[in-house]
Protein backbone atom coordinates (compact mmCIF):
# COMPACT_ATOMS: atom_id res chain seq x y z
CA UNK A 1 0.00 0.00 0.00
CA UNK A 2 2.24 2.49 0.75
CA UNK A 3 4.17 1.75 -2.56
CA UNK A 4 1.00 2.04 -4.25
CA UNK A 5 0.50 6.00 -1.95
CA UNK A 6 3.66 7.05 -3.09
CA UNK A 7 3.39 6.46 -6.94
CA UNK A 8 -0.04 8.14 -6.67
CA UNK A 9 1.76 11.07 -5.03
CA UNK A 10 4.43 11.15 -7.96
CA UNK A 11 1.68 10.72 -10.76
CA UNK A 12 0.27 13.74 -9.13
CA UNK A 13 3.30 15.88 -8.70
CA UNK A 14 3.69 19.92 -9.63
CA UNK A 15 7.36 20.92 -9.86
CA UNK A 16 6.08 24.66 -9.84
CA UNK A 17 4.01 23.69 -6.32
CA UNK A 18 6.39 21.15 -5.02
CA UNK A 19 9.19 24.42 -5.35
CA UNK A 20 6.78 26.81 -3.71
CA UNK A 21 5.79 24.34 -0.91
CA UNK A 22 9.12 23.40 0.01
CA UNK A 23 10.19 26.70 0.36
CA UNK A 24 7.72 27.54 2.55
CA UNK A 25 8.61 24.68 4.67
CA UNK A 26 12.35 26.52 4.43
CA UNK A 27 13.44 23.58 1.87
CA UNK A 28 13.62 21.42 4.94
CA UNK A 29 11.47 18.89 2.61
CA UNK A 30 11.05 17.20 -0.34
CA UNK A 31 7.22 17.34 -1.90
CA UNK A 32 5.55 16.65 -4.71
CA UNK A 33 3.61 19.46 -4.88
CA UNK A 34 0.17 18.65 -4.26
CA UNK A 35 -1.73 20.89 -2.00
CA UNK A 36 -3.64 19.83 0.77
CA UNK A 37 -7.13 20.09 -0.55
CA UNK A 38 -6.29 18.11 -3.44
CA UNK A 39 -4.35 15.65 -1.53
CA UNK A 40 -7.66 14.88 0.40
CA UNK A 41 -9.45 14.34 -2.69
CA UNK A 42 -6.89 12.07 -4.01
CA UNK A 43 -6.01 9.79 -0.82
CA UNK A 44 -10.03 9.33 -0.18
CA UNK A 45 -10.23 6.08 -1.73
CA UNK A 46 -6.95 4.85 -0.20
CA UNK A 47 -8.08 6.45 3.34
CA UNK A 48 -11.90 4.76 3.29
CA UNK A 49 -10.25 1.25 2.06
CA UNK A 50 -7.18 1.70 5.06
CA UNK A 51 -10.05 3.04 7.64
CA UNK A 52 -11.85 -0.60 8.17
CA UNK A 53 -9.09 -2.88 9.00
CA UNK A 54 -7.01 -2.28 11.97
CA UNK A 55 -4.96 -0.08 12.73
CA UNK A 56 -1.18 -0.42 11.00
CA UNK A 57 1.76 1.08 12.60
CA UNK A 58 3.95 -1.01 9.62
CA UNK A 59 2.19 1.33 7.34
CA UNK A 60 2.47 4.71 9.02
CA UNK A 61 6.38 4.18 9.45
CA UNK A 62 6.43 2.85 6.11
CA UNK A 63 4.69 6.53 5.01
CA UNK A 64 6.83 8.44 7.08
CA UNK A 65 10.05 7.31 6.00
CA UNK A 66 9.12 8.31 2.41
CA UNK A 67 10.87 11.28 1.04
CA UNK A 68 8.06 13.29 -0.09
CA UNK A 69 6.02 15.24 2.13
CA UNK A 70 2.82 14.67 1.27
CA UNK A 71 3.67 10.88 2.64
CA UNK A 72 3.53 12.02 6.30
CA UNK A 73 0.56 14.00 6.04
CA UNK A 74 -1.59 10.61 4.29
CA UNK A 75 0.23 8.96 7.77
CA UNK A 76 -1.47 11.54 9.91
CA UNK A 77 -4.48 11.71 7.50
CA UNK A 78 -4.83 7.50 8.23
CA UNK A 79 -3.90 8.11 12.25
CA UNK A 80 -6.58 10.61 12.52
CA UNK A 81 -9.49 8.11 10.95
CA UNK A 82 -7.94 5.17 13.61
CA UNK A 83 -7.74 7.71 16.35
CA UNK A 84 -10.26 5.94 18.11
CA UNK A 85 -7.69 2.87 18.22
CA UNK A 86 -4.59 4.42 19.68
CA UNK A 87 -4.28 3.67 22.93
CA UNK A 88 -1.42 4.49 25.82
CA UNK A 89 1.22 1.76 24.84
CA UNK A 90 1.22 3.67 21.80
CA UNK A 91 3.12 6.37 22.83
CA UNK A 92 6.22 5.69 22.16
CA UNK A 93 5.36 5.40 18.63
CA UNK A 94 3.93 8.84 18.81
CA UNK A 95 7.50 10.30 19.94
CA UNK A 96 9.29 8.72 16.84
CA UNK A 97 6.56 10.66 14.30
CA UNK A 98 7.46 13.39 16.91
CA UNK A 99 11.41 13.10 16.71
CA UNK A 100 12.13 12.40 12.99
CA UNK A 101 11.57 14.36 9.85
CA UNK A 102 10.07 16.80 12.50
CA UNK A 103 8.42 20.41 11.84
CA UNK A 104 5.73 22.46 13.22
CA UNK A 105 3.09 21.07 11.00
CA UNK A 106 3.11 17.15 11.47
CA UNK A 107 4.43 17.81 15.13
CA UNK A 108 1.26 20.34 15.99
CA UNK A 109 -1.90 17.45 14.62
CA UNK A 110 0.50 14.69 16.63
CA UNK A 111 -0.12 16.75 19.87
CA UNK A 112 -3.62 16.29 19.56
CA UNK A 113 -3.19 12.14 19.69
CA UNK A 114 -0.99 12.40 22.31
CA UNK A 115 -3.33 14.08 24.18
CA UNK A 116 -6.11 11.49 23.91
CA UNK A 117 -3.47 9.11 24.94
CA UNK A 118 -2.86 11.27 28.68
CA UNK A 119 -6.59 11.15 29.09
CA UNK A 120 -6.87 7.53 28.94
CA UNK A 121 -3.89 6.85 31.20
CA UNK A 122 -2.91 9.65 33.87
CA UNK A 123 0.64 7.70 33.89
CA UNK A 124 1.19 9.45 30.83
CA UNK A 125 1.57 12.73 32.38
CA UNK A 126 5.15 11.46 33.91
CA UNK A 127 6.33 11.05 30.60
CA UNK A 128 4.94 14.84 29.57
CA UNK A 129 7.31 16.24 32.70
CA UNK A 130 10.01 14.47 31.00
CA UNK A 131 9.29 15.63 27.50
CA UNK A 132 8.91 19.31 28.89
CA UNK A 133 12.20 19.22 29.52
CA UNK A 134 14.02 16.66 26.34
CA UNK A 135 16.78 18.06 24.46
CA UNK A 136 14.75 17.77 21.44
CA UNK A 137 12.56 21.32 21.24
CA UNK A 138 9.44 19.58 19.62
CA UNK A 139 8.80 17.00 22.52
CA UNK A 140 9.06 19.97 24.82
CA UNK A 141 6.57 21.43 22.15
CA UNK A 142 3.92 18.75 22.54
CA UNK A 143 4.22 18.50 26.38
CA UNK A 144 3.21 22.52 26.51
CA UNK A 145 0.63 22.26 23.84
CA UNK A 146 -1.02 18.57 24.63
CA UNK A 147 -3.63 19.70 26.56
CA UNK A 148 -4.65 22.38 24.67
CA UNK A 149 -8.46 20.75 23.63
CA UNK A 150 -9.03 20.27 27.37
CA UNK A 151 -11.11 22.91 28.50
CA UNK A 152 -12.10 21.93 31.87
CA UNK A 153 -10.35 19.28 31.89
CA UNK A 154 -6.84 20.94 32.50
CA UNK A 155 -4.54 19.82 34.95
CA UNK A 156 -3.23 23.37 35.96
CA UNK A 157 -0.63 22.41 37.85
CA UNK A 158 1.01 20.40 35.43
CA UNK A 159 0.44 23.02 32.60
CA UNK A 160 2.25 25.60 34.76
CA UNK A 161 4.98 23.12 35.78
CA UNK A 162 5.49 22.25 32.16
CA UNK A 163 5.65 25.99 30.81
CA UNK A 164 8.04 27.44 33.82
CA UNK A 165 10.33 24.73 32.72
CA UNK A 166 10.45 26.27 29.36
CA UNK A 167 10.55 29.87 30.29
CA UNK A 168 13.43 31.47 29.51
CA UNK A 169 13.75 29.62 25.96
CA UNK A 170 15.02 31.26 22.99
CA UNK A 171 13.38 29.02 20.61
CA UNK A 172 10.17 30.42 18.76
CA UNK A 173 8.59 27.06 18.90
CA UNK A 174 8.76 27.11 22.46
CA UNK A 175 8.07 30.62 23.14
CA UNK A 176 4.74 30.43 20.35
CA UNK A 177 3.67 27.01 22.26
CA UNK A 178 3.73 28.72 25.60
CA UNK A 179 1.66 31.36 24.38
CA UNK A 180 -0.88 29.04 22.73
CA UNK A 181 -1.38 26.55 25.53
CA UNK A 182 -2.24 29.90 28.02
CA UNK A 183 -4.00 31.79 25.13
CA UNK A 184 -6.39 28.35 24.54
CA UNK A 185 -6.93 28.31 27.80
CA UNK A 186 -7.67 31.75 29.07
CA UNK A 187 -11.35 30.82 26.75
CA UNK A 188 -11.84 28.52 29.97
CA UNK A 189 -10.63 30.21 32.86
CA UNK A 190 -9.27 33.71 32.05
CA UNK A 191 -8.73 34.52 35.57
CA UNK A 192 -6.28 31.69 35.80
CA UNK A 193 -4.28 33.26 32.95
CA UNK A 194 -4.18 36.50 34.13
CA UNK A 195 -2.80 35.05 38.07
CA UNK A 196 -0.33 33.26 35.65
CA UNK A 197 1.09 36.24 33.81
CA UNK A 198 1.38 38.15 37.04
CA UNK A 199 3.30 35.84 38.34
CA UNK A 200 5.80 35.11 35.51
CA UNK A 201 5.53 37.42 33.04
CA UNK A 202 8.60 39.18 33.57
CA UNK A 203 10.41 35.59 33.27
CA UNK A 204 7.99 35.14 29.65
CA UNK A 205 9.29 36.25 26.58
CA UNK A 206 7.47 38.90 24.49
CA UNK A 207 5.76 36.57 21.85
CA UNK A 208 4.36 34.04 25.11
CA UNK A 209 3.12 37.32 26.58
CA UNK A 210 1.63 38.78 23.48
CA UNK A 211 0.06 34.81 22.61
CA UNK A 212 -1.21 34.76 25.73
CA UNK A 213 -3.17 37.83 26.32
CA UNK A 214 -4.94 37.83 23.13
CA UNK A 215 -8.27 37.47 24.37
CA UNK A 216 -7.98 38.76 27.86
CA UNK A 217 -9.06 42.04 26.56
Amino acid sequence: MVDEIVRMLEENSDLEQAEKMSAYMQNKFKFAGIPKPKLKELIKPYIKDMAKKSLDWNLVFGLWKCELREAQYVALEYLQKHRKQLCPSDIDKLKMLITEKSWWETVDTIDAFVGDLVLQDNRLIDTMLQWAVSDNIWLRRVAIDYQQKYKDKTNEDILERIIVSNLGSDEFFINKAIGWSLRDYSKVKPEWVVRFLEKYGEQMDALSRKEASKYLG
